[in-house]
C-alpha cells in the first residue's frame, strides 16, 4: 500500500529514534492516520456513524483524536501524538508537523467552516492551541503552549498565550 511507504520513509526521515521500518506500525501517529484514511474515506461516502465509530476506536488506541471530515494533505506527522485534537472543518496541508497535545479546534457551536486551514510546510509545537476559523500561512511555526486565535502570515513564528509575532525580518541590501 502507498500509504504504508510513504508513513515509513517519512517516520525514518522525523525521527531520529526509529531503528527499523517494521518499528513504524507502533507508532500511535501512523495508526491514527490508517484509521482517519478508511474513515474520511467512508464520510465522504455519507457513512456518518461508522466513520465517527472508527476515529473514536483511533482515539482511544492512539490518544489522538481526528473528525472524519477534517482534509489532511500528504506528508502529516504527528510526533508521539497523545493529545491531538483535530476538528471536522481542519484543513491541513501537505508536509505539516504538529507535536503531542495541539489542538485545532473551533470556538463557534455554527454549522460550516470552525476549525483551522494549516498551509503546506507549518511546524505547530507541543501543547499549542490554533482556533477557530483562521488561516497558517506556508512556512509558519507556532510556538509550544502558544493560543492562536488569529491568522498567521507566511515564514512568521508566533508563540505565547495569546500567540504574537517574534520573526525577525532582514532589510533587504
Amino acid at each position: 500500500m502507498k500509504f504504508i511507504r510513504e508513513q515509513i520513509k517519512l517516520i525514518r526521515k522525523k525521527d531520529p529514534a526509529i531503528k527499523s521500518n517494521i518499528e513504524v506500525f507502533l507508532y500511535p501517529s501512523f495508526r491514527a492516520l490508517l484509521y482517519y484514511k478508511i474513515a474520511h474515506y467512508l464520510y465522504l461516502k455519507k457513512h456518518y456513524f461508522i466513520s465517527r465509530w472508527l476515529s473514536e476506536r483511533a482515539k482511544r488506541k492512539t490518544g489522538i483524536e481526528i473528525h472524519p471530515g477534517a482534509k489532511i494533505g500528504h506528508n502529516f506527522f504527528i510526533d508521539h501524538g497523545m493529545g491531538v485534537v483535530i476538528g471536522e472543518t481542519a484543513i491541513i496541508g501537505n508536509n505539516v508537523m504538529l507535536y503531542h497535545g495541539v489542538t485545532l479546534g473551533g470556538v463557534a457551536m455554527t454549522k460550516g467552516k470552525r476549525h483551522p486551514t494549516i498551509l503546506d510546510n507549518v511546524t505547530i509545537g507541543a501543547h499549542a492551541q490554533v482556533l477557530g476559523n483562521i488561516i497558517i500561512g506556508e512556512n509558519a511555526t507556532i510556538g509550544a503552549g502558544a493560543v492562536v486565535t488569529h491568522d498567521v502570515l507566511t515564514n512568521q513564528t508566533v508563540v505565547g498565550i495569546p500567540a504574537k509575532n517574534i520573526t525577525k525580518y532582514s532589510v533587504k541590501e
